[in-house]
């Protein structure tokens, strides 16, 4: 299973950001974005780099490469990062074994480092650590200004995201509404996989018309 959670001042964050493959890793396109780079770095892990080879290629070929963050988790749980000289503001990343993560225009930098000692520290479904990952990085400071956008989005064995859920604007913490949306979620994210791949078998839906 692999997963990204961002979160960001700017609206639809996750739309831009947020990347993984079933079976070959997570990349998160982050700072000045360039959607591109995600599908680039997941199409070389696919072909075999490792996430320290593929993130150099992306560094070392990559249109305007200072201005970007590409972090990357492959399927062996090893972890790469690049941050361009030009990233925004305070900005700080920090990685383990299966873990990678990195803001810019930070209100700390100690921030990416609360975000990986929390991963390693939680437990329970990846989803789960990845949202204590995004509150320690609150609890750290977080982003310098509020934050009004947030994502998630978790594969594992099948082709599509068994969960990619969005806060595309809020006023609100987007990251509060985030971990809200996923706990109405989890209960039924086996539902909706079995429901896709064998639907005679699948639970009910339970609303108004189901038959």
């Amino acid at each position: 299973m692999f997963g990204v959670a961002v979160s960001s001042s700017s609206p639809a964050v996750a739309a831009r950001c947020a990347y993984a493959r079933a079976g070959v890793g997570a990349v998160a396109s982050q700072n000045v974005t360039d959607p591109e780079l995600g599908p680039r770095t997941l199409d070389l892990m696919e072909l075999g780099a490792d996430a320290a080879r593929a993130v150099a290629i992306i560094r070392d070929t990559a249109p305007h490469a200072e201005f970007r963050q590409i972090l990357a988790v492959d399927r062996n749980g090893g972890s790469a990062i690049h941050s361009g000289r030009r990233a925004l503001g305070v900005w700080a990343e920090a990685r383990a074994q299966d873990v990678a993560c990195g803001g810019n225009l930070l209100a700390d930098p100690g921030v990416a480092q609360a975000m990986v000692d929390a991963f390693a520290t939680s437990k329970g479904h990846l989803a789960d650590r990845l949202i204590a990952s995004m509150q320690a990085a609150l609890t750290a400071g977080g982003e310098a200004g509020p934050v009004h956008s947030a994502g998630l989005k978790i594969v594992r064995e099948v082709s599509w995201p068994v969960a990619d859920l969005r806060i595309d604007w809020t006023e609100a913490c987007p990251i509060v509404e985030l971990a809200a949306l996923w706990a109405l979620y989890k209960p039924q994210l086996e539902d909706y996989v079995a429901r896709a791949l064998m639907p005679t078998a699948a639970p009910t839906f339970g609303v108004p018309g189901d038959l």
